[in-house]
């Protein structure tokens, strides 16, 4: 009989007498002490290639994991789940062509004007075949992961999919448009275990791609994939139809805390339609103050704890909701 080990085991039930149950907590206790088995990882982002990118690769690398990465060769912010290819052939200024013309090509030199519009990195540092970029939204980027990269790679599915770290929050009413979250959502959507991840703005560094910040954040990532890895054993991290939306605070430390929260209500960024030119979207942070009953939403969390929610995948209601349908419309229905 296999007995499964919890690593939160009340230490208290060790006082049984029994040899056997030592023994199982003994090596169940060891178990949880040792490092976490190696995961293969399909590593993405709506930002390309930034500080926070390198980090959590840098990050994952170093505790053994097997990374590929597939990102938007430029930031795609707000892009939500939008399938779209900017470039067929080769990279061109098109959606993001004020992007593409500053930088000459892809976010921090990834690859240049006119190379493929998918392909390796041709930054150097980058091209030893982990790094790839998509010219198109973020979901394109992680299609082009999953369903390229990682049969050639491994011949099946990432163990799990981690989209970011953003840089900036994504929390709130935002999140129905972010990038980030919409990576998260397709890779969930393929029953595969996704955790979105996103920090402060503090994280950014384009000149030397080496915030401190994002290595504190990446470490704490790591952190959070070795508890799910220690409860789920040989299982997925997450169940079917449940994705991760993690959030950390800005100017994270290694020993910040960490909490449970829900999407909620609270409005942390206040987006709003400019009402004169130019045209575009405007927003205000710290104007509201949380009720009580928002002290959960990872909007509130975020600004003193990691905030970890549980996401469901797609639209559908709960059964009540369903159930409410059938009756409203029953006589439609019955039609």
């Amino acid at each position: 009989m296999v007995i499964p080990y919890d690593c939160g085991l009340d230490r208290n039930l060790m006082n049984r007498e029994t040899m056997d149950y030592r023994m199982i907590a003994t090596a169940g206790l060891a178990l949880c002490a040792s490092p976490a088995f190696a995961l293969n990882i399909l590593l993405t982002n709506d930002d390309g290639l930034t500080s926070n990118l390198k980090a959590l690769y840098d990050e994952l690398k170093a505790r053994g994991h097997d990374v590929i990465v597939s990102v938007p060769c430029t930031g795609q912010s707000g892009r939500g789940a939008a399938m779209v290819m900017y470039s067929t052939s080769v990279i061109v200024p098109d959606n993001d062509k004020t992007q593409i013309e500053a930088e000459k090509g892809c976010h921090n030199g990834a690859a240049a004007l006119g190379a493929p519009a998918v392909g390796p990195f041709t930054k150097s540092g980058y091209t030893g075949g982990d790094f790839s970029y998509v010219h198109g939204t973020p979901v394109m980027a992680t299609m082009y992961g999953l369903d390229v990269l990682a049969p050639a790679r491994w011949g099946k599915a990432p163990d799990v999919v981690l989209s970011g770290p953003n840089e900036g929050q994504n929390v709130g009413r935002i999140v129905n448009g972010s990038g980030t979250v919409g990576n998260a959502q397709f890779a969930a959507g393929r029953n595969l275990p996704a955790i979105a991840l996103s920090a402060g703005t503090d994280t950014v560094d384009n000149t030397g791609l080496a915030n401190p910040n994002s290595k504190v954040v990446a470490q704490l990532t790591t952190k959070l994939l070795q508890s799910l890895q220690a409860r789920a054993g040989s299982g997925p991290l997450l169940p079917n139809g449940v994705a991760l939306n993690v959030n950390f605070p800005n100017a994270p430390t290694a020993n910040v805390g960490w909490a449970f929260s829900r999407h909620g209500s609270f409005d942390l960024y206040g987006m709003k339609f400019s009402s004169k030119e130019p045209w575009g979207a405007t927003y205000t942070i710290g104007g509201a103050t949380p009720t009580a009953e928002q002290a959960e939403d990872e909007a509130v969390v975020v600004q003193k704890k990691v905030a970890v929610t549980a996401m469901q995948v797609g639209f559908d209601q709960r059964a009540a909701g369903q159930q409410w349908l059938r009756l409203r419309l029953r006589d439609l229905f019955a039609q």
